[in-house]
């Protein structure tokens, strides 16, 4: 099963270097999604994922993660 987590952060160069880091790691660019305007990172990943991409995502110090 396919789940989306997202990550709200405080600034927009914020939003980029977690979006750089989850690349990095190897996670497929096209499950990636940085959206600057509302400074959100989504990640579509398989659910045996979530504890890994959220980790990456806490590294980056989130408002919110969801």
């Amino acid at each position: 099963m396919t789940v989306t987590v997202t990550a709200v952060y405080a600034t927009v160069d914020t939003v980029r270097n977690a979006f750089d880091d989850l690349v990095s790691t190897g996670i497929d660019r096209e499950k990636v999604f940085a959206d600057e305007d509302n400074k959100q990172v989504k990640v579509m990943i398989p659910e045996s994922a979530v504890n890994e991409v959220k980790e990456i995502l806490n590294r980056h110090r989130p408002t919110e993660l969801r």
